[in-house]
C-alpha cells in the first residue's frame, strides 16, 4: 500500500508538471521511476504507455479546436511509427535480453534529456516574428526525417516527443501559430508513444500495476497544473525546467 500511494503521488507530481509547462511526460517520469528502483527498460516501457494515455486527451481537445495540422502530423508519423517498430525489433533481435541493451537506453535517455533542455530554452528564438516563409525549403521531407529520428529516440528513451518535437516544428514551419505547433506535436505523440509502448510491452518492459497508479494520480493533476500555469510567468518556469532536465541529462549521459 505505501508503494501504491507513492506511485499515485508520483503520477500527480508529473501530471502537475505537464499541466504547468506542457512538458514532462517522459523527461520527468522515467528518471522518477528510476529513483524508485525500477529497471530502466521497465521505466521506459511503462512511461511510454503512460504518455500515450495522458496525451490522448490533449489530442482530442486540440483537434476539436482545429489546432492539429494533420498533413504535418501525418508526415511525422510516416517516419516515426516505422522507425519505432524497427527500433523495438532491433532491441529484440540484436540484444535479446533487457540487461544487454540497458546501457544503450541509458545513454539515449541522457542525450534526449539534454536535447529537450536545449529545446525548452531556445523555443522562443526558433520562430521569427514575421516575414518568414510559411515553411522552410524541403520541410515535408525534413518532417519525415524528423519523425524517423523521434521514432528511434523516443523508443530508446521515452523522451523527445514533446518539447524536442515542437522545437523542430517551430523551425521547419516558422509561420505556424504556437498553439497549432503544440496541438500537432501532441497529436503525433499519441501514435508514436503508443506504438513504442506496445513495442516495449512485447519485450516485457511494462508494469501495468504501476501504470494504473500513475494514471490515477496524473489525470486530475494535469488540469490543476494547467490552471496554475496560467498565473506563473513563463520566463521563470521554463529556465527552471530546462536546468532540471539538463542536470538529469548529464547524470545519465555520463553514467
Amino acid at each position: 500500500m505505501p508503494d501504491l500511494v507513492l506511485h499515485v503521488l508520483a503520477g500527480a507530481a508529473v501530471g502537475f508538471a505537464i499541466g504547468l509547462t506542457g512538458i514532462g511526460g517522459g523527461s520527468l517520469m522515467t528518471p522518477l521511476l528510476l529513483l524508485f528502483g525500477y529497471p530502466l527498460p521497465v521505466a521506459i516501457g511503462t512511461d511510454l504507455l503512460y504518455a500515450a494515455v495522458t496525451k490522448a486527451g490533449g489530442m482530442v481537445a486540440h483537434a476539436r479546436r482545429g489546432n492539429v495540422v494533420w498533413p504535418v502530423m501525418g508526415r511525422l508519423a510516416a517516419g516515426s511509427v516505422p522507425a519505432s517498430l524497427a527500433t523495438a525489433a532491433l532491441l529484440h533481435f540484436a540484444f535479446g535480453d533487457a540487461s544487454a541493451y540497458a546501457p544503450l537506453l541509458n545513454s539515449a535517455l541522457g542525450v534526449m534529456l539534454l536535447a529537450t533542455a536545449a529545446a525548452v530554452l531556445l523555443r522562443g528564438r526558433l520562430q521569427p516574428a514575421g516575414g518568414a516563409a510559411t515553411e522552410r525549403r524541403g520541410a515535408p521531407a525534413a518532417t519525415v526525417a524528423t519523425g524517423v529520428l523521434l521514432g528511434a529516440c523516443v523508443t530508446l528513451s521515452s523522451v523527445g516527443a514533446g518539447a524536442f518535437g515542437a522545437a523542430v516544428l517551430l523551425w521547419l514551419y516558422p509561420r505556424l501559430a504556437g498553439v497549432r505547433v503544440v496541438g500537432t506535436d501532441i497529436a503525433h505523440a499519441v501514435p508514436l508513444t503508443l506504438v513504442a509502448g506496445l513495442g516495449h510491452l512485447a519485450l516485457g518492459n511494462v508494469d501495468f500495476g504501476l501504470l494504473a497508479a500513475l494514471l490515477v494520480g496524473s489525470l486530475p493533476a494535469i488540469a490543476l497544473g494547467a490552471r496554475v500555469g496560467d498565473r506563473l510567468p513563463e520566463s521563470v518556469v521554463r529556465p527552471a525546467l530546462a536546468l532540471l532536465l539538463a542536470s538529469l541529462g548529464l547524470r545519465f549521459a555520463l553514467a
